[in-house]
């Protein structure tokens, strides 16, 4: 049994386990990845947004989430062109400058850009550099069993890296264990819509964001020891606006741009980093697990931008996550050169326009470093709804 590689936080104070996953998340030199592959285990990279961990988890390996980085992309510049978004290159710059060590890449049509990623990826690396086709048509009488056939060519390819069969008992384990996480970042998430001034946007997304660089047994320890003392925290709520933050399913804002909406209002609900919560319900465990996995995809999952389903469409979907947490505002981002963010910007205002909620455009870019000029129009854009 390999040592954990995220030690140290046990039995610190809870702020300082926060800071610990601050400091991890903003670390790009990711150290629990080398950790693990030091004790001789295997990595795979998948880029976003969503990516069914369990198959590789069930194989041994440690899925690791590639959201790219706050560095300067110097080699990844010459294998893309010039317009396109910081986290494809950014995400390649950590495998180029050995940052990361992989062992399987596995890249989404989720976009033009990241359609062509593993592809770039391949060329420049032995290992096997995949794209999981998720389906296009989510409405399709064919999507379960066309993504079960594609979970099982995925199940196979990760088979060849791991050197061993994953049973049907393995991955009943793994889901076993992705469902407790998801129980926990609910739990997480709850706290963020009830009682927003006990949890800051800043530090609950560093406790969530570490889950996809760390094995999910690790991250489960984590959640279930800190989650109880956020809870019992002694402070007061404040007479700040309850806000949803909208725009950070792939690409995702600096965390220093999180904790400056942070101190000005209550972020209760948010879409960063979905993939890591796009399964709102536990996937069975009886039966084929990897049918269970497909059709949690496509019928007991949330909304994103690079997801086309007639059954939930995306501007209603937005209005339901700001009627539950009780948000009275919203800010709409989008990543620089992000097609679907810019496209759903439009449509997600529009649609706010129409019901006269308030909101707050932005863009940001992952290697923002000053944000006072959001700060600004940020705050000015509260006192005139303080004062409307």
């Amino acid at each position: 049994m390999k040592a954990n590689v995220f030690d140290g936080w046990q039995d610190k104070p809870l702020n300082e386990v926060l800071f610990q996953c601050r400091g991890l998340l903003e670390d790009a030199d990711f150290p629990t990845v080398k950790r693990w592959r030091e004790a001789g285990g295997k990595v795979l990279g998948h880029f976003q947004v969503y990516f069914p961990e369990e198959i590789a988890h069930a194989g041994g390996l440690l899925p690791l989430k590639m959201r790219g980085a706050q560095i300067e992309a110097r080699q990844a510049e010459a294998r893309f062109g010039s317009y396109l978004c910081s986290i494809m290159k950014t995400s390649l710059e950590l495998a180029l400058s050995q940052r990361v060590t992989l062992d399987m890449f596995v890249s989404h049509p989720i976009c033009d850009a990241a359609r062509n990623l593993a592809t770039v990826w391949g060329r420049n690396f032995t290992y096997p550099c995949q794209i999981l086709y998720l389906p296009q048509n989510a409405n399709s009488a064919h999507a379960v069993q066309y993504l079960y056939d594609e979970y099982g060519r995925l199940k196979r390819s990760i088979e060849a890296i791991a050197g061993r069969r994953i049973t049907d008992d393995d991955l009943r384990a793994s889901i076993a264990a992705f469902n407790e996480n998801r129980r926990l970042l609910r739990r997480l998430y709850a706290i963020k819509r009830e009682t927003p001034w006990l949890l800051a946007a800043d530090e609950a997304y560093a406790a969530m964001a570490v889950g996809g660089m760390i094995p999910r047994e690790e991250h489960n320890e984590m959640l279930k020891a800190i989650i109880p003392r956020i809870e019992a925290r002694p402070a007061k709520p404040q007479d700040r606006i309850r806000v949803v933050f909208e725009g950070g399913f792939c690409e995702q804002p600096p965390l220093d741009l999180i904790r400056t909406i942070a101190q000005s209002t209550y972020v209760v609900d948010d879409d960063l980093l979905i993939g890591l919560r796009w399964i709102l319900d536990d996937v069975p465990v009886d039966g084929d697990p990897l049918l269970g996995l497909a059709t949690a995809y496509l019928e007991q999952s949330s909304y994103s931008p690079v997801q086309h389903d007639l059954r939930k469409p995306k501007e209603a979907m937005l209005l339901q996550r700001m009627r539950a947490s009780g948000a009275g505002a919203a800010i709409i981002t989008a990543a620089k050169m992000c097609e679907p963010g810019l496209e759903e910007q439009v449509a997600y205002t529009h649609t706010l326009d129409q019901e006269g909620i308030p909101y707050f455009v932005s863009e940001f870019e992952e290697s923002m470093t000053s944000f006072d000029h959001v700060e600004i129009q940020l705050e000015t854009f509260i006192e005139n709804l303080l004062f409307d």
